[in-house]
C-alpha cells in the first residue's frame, strides 16, 4: 500500500457522455460565431428583446452574438443540471460572467465588456488556483470536476500548469481584442481557445499518469 499522500478529486457523481458534454461546451460558443456572422438570422428572434438600434449598423453582429450566448449558457447548463442532477463550478462561473458582462454591454451598448470577460474570468481562474496553494489548498479538482485520483504532489504541479495557463489565456485575449477586428476575436475565441485548452490538457497527460494513484481504495 502506498503512503504517499492522495487526493481523491470528486465523489462519485452521474456524469456526462464526453461528446454530450463537449457539444453543451461548444454549442453556445458556435452560435455565438453563427449570431456575429450573420445577424440577420437571429434578428426574429431578437427583435422582441432587443433594441432595433443595437440589430443595426457595424457592432449588429456582436450584439446579437451577445444575446445569444447569454441565453444559450444558460439553456447549456439547465440540460448539464438536468442530466447529472449538479452544476460544476466553471460553467456555473462561466454563466454568470456571461450574463453579468452580457448585460453591462446592453446597457452601456458597448462590446468593450463582452471582449473583456475571457480576459477577467481567466484571470480570476488562474488567481484562485496559484492562489489557492499559498494556503494549503488544492482547488484544481474542484474547477475541473475532475474524477482523478492523484498524489498531493501531482496535483500541486497540475495545479501551477493550470494556473500558468489561465493566464496565457487572458493575455491571449487581450492581445487580440485590443490588435484585431471584432469578427477575428470571435473566431479566436471560438475556433481558438477550445483547441489551445484541448492540447494544453492532452499535453498533461504524461504528468497525470506518472501520479496517478492506480488503485486508490487501496489507501
Amino acid at each position: 500500500m502506498s503512503t504517499e499522500p492522495t487526493i481523491a478529486a470528486r465523489t462519485a457523481a452521474p456524469k456526462q457522455n464526453p461528446m454530450l458534454k463537449l457539444a453543451l461546451e461548444m454549442g453556445p460558443l458556435v452560435l455565438f460565431f453563427l449570431a456575429n456572422s450573420r445577424p440577420a438570422l437571429f434578428r426574429p428572434l431578437l427583435e422582441p428583446i432587443m433594441p432595433a438600434s443595437l440589430l443595426e449598423g457595424e457592432k449588429a453582429g456582436i450584439f446579437a452574438a451577445t444575446l445569444v450566448l447569454m441565453i444559450s449558457v444558460v439553456v447549456s447548463l439547465l440540460i448539464s443540471w438536468r442530466l447529472t442532477k449538479r452544476l460544476p463550478v466553471m460553467p456555473v462561473v462561466t454563466c454568470i460572467a456571461v450574463v453579468f458582462f452580457g448585460v453591462l454591454t446592453f446597457l452601456f451598448h458597448d462590446d468593450l465588456f463582452i471582449k473583456l470577460k475571457p480576459t477577467i474570468v481567466n484571470a480570476i481562474f488562474g488567481a484562485v488556483l496559484l492562489g489557492s496553494l499559498a494556503f494549503g489548498k488544492l482547488l484544481l479538482p474542484v474547477v475541473l470536476d475532475s474524477v482523478m485520483h492523484l498524489t498531493e504532489e501531482g496535483w500541486r504541479k497540475l495545479t501551477v500548469r493550470w494556473g500558468l495557463f489561465f493566464f496565457v489565456l487572458a493575455a491571449l485575449n487581450e492581445i487580440v481584442w485590443r490588435t484585431q477586428t471584432t469578427d477575428f476575436w470571435v473566431s479566436f475565441k471560438v475556433f481558438g481557445i477550445m483547441p489551445l485548452t484541448i492540447i494544453f490538457a492532452l499535453s498533461q497527460v504524461p504528468l497525470i499518469l506518472k501520479y496517478e494513484v492506480k488503485n486508490p481504495d487501496a489507501e
